[in-house]
């Protein structure tokens, strides 16, 4: 398998670089935008600057390596940033997905797309692969935009769906959920969280697993990939301060109209993942695994 990963600096990127840069049978590339994040993590593995956005670049770096599969993990996923910067949204979650989509079908390449509950409005979740998508919020538009782009591609083509992925990577500026509460609550500070907002929450491990088991199994069509437990960031909150042995009491309890934010967000989303448990032999880590797995990778 020559497989290219796209997005390789963001945290589902390195994470595929991390699962899949000792395996013999992949011939693996890793593109971004940018310097290579990862030269001094995983030196071995080979790299390409590519900006998907540009027809020409994904032209040159799909005729030199000529992939036979695709995991396209770039996105714009600051669903804030989405809202108010448009054009550049629309730029990087559609126009990209075109690039790479008539790429992969002229080499015949698998392409595994990566998409979000986002595309629904989180009124009758949680969702399995053949609920209706209604975004409520630019971004969910736009990842909407790009699955019927993936769907209407003439090459071998998945979609990987997820929620919340929540993880820590090299050099990588954003925080997540479990992150945010911990040192929160280590400075003593008092955060609002919400709760009435429902999630399945995602590790980026998991994630990177299933998107790979799609991609060796060659596997089409649509697939939930998240975690399965169904989850406030309240009751997350709380998982964390008792993992950590923080003070839950500077944990406040609040409600989704409290913040004003650019873009909305869907109230109650989350994911069936019995089709990827069952075809693709998918399992994913609980909440408190998860919470785990983040904390022993933190630096001491």
């Amino acid at each position: 398998m020559r497989l290219l990963i796209t997005g390789s600096n963001g945290l589902l990127g390195q994470k595929l670089v991390a699962l899949l840069h000792g395996n013999p049978e992949v011939d693996l590339l890793a593109t971004s935008r940018g310097e290579n994040k990862l030269a001094t993590v995983f030196p071995e593995v080979n790299f390409r600057n590519m900006d998907i956005t540009k027809a020409e670049d994904v032209n040159r770096v799909f005729a030199e390596f000529k992939p036979t599969h695709v995991i396209n993990t770039a996105a714009q996923t600051n669903v804030d940033i989405c809202e108010t910067e448009r054009e550049a949204a629309f730029e990087l979650n559609v126009t990209s997905v075109q690039n790479l989509v008539k790429a992969c079908e002229q080499y015949n390449t698998h392409l595994t797309h990566v998409s979000t509950d986002f595309i629904f409005d989180g009124e009758a979740g949680p969702y399995n692969e053949d609920a209706k998508p209604n975004p409520v919020n630019y971004y969910g538009e736009t990842k909407l935009a790009a699955e019927e782009v993936v769907q209407k591609a003439t090459c071998p083509w998945a979609i990987a769906r997820t929620v919340l992925v929540i993880g820590t990577a090299h050099d990588y500026g954003r925080s997540n959920i479990i992150l945010w509460v911990k040192n929160s609550l280590e400075a003593g500070k008092t955060i609002p969280v919400v709760n009435d907002q429902l999630r399945t929450p995602t590790l980026a491990e998991d994630l990177a697993l299933g998107c790979w088991l799609i991609a060796e199994k060659n596997a089409t069509g649509i697939f939930n990939i998240s975690g399965e437990e169904l989850l406030t960031p309240y009751q997350m909150a709380h998982q964390v301060a008792d993992h950590f042995r923080l003070d839950k009491a500077f944990i406040q309890e609040t409600d989704g109209s409290k913040f004003v934010q650019p873009a909305k967000r869907p109230p109650r989303t989350g994911f069936i993942i019995e089709k990827a448990k069952k075809e693709l032999g998918y399992k994913p880590h609980t909440f408190k695994e998860s919470i785990g797995i983040i904390a022993g990778q933190l630096p001491t």
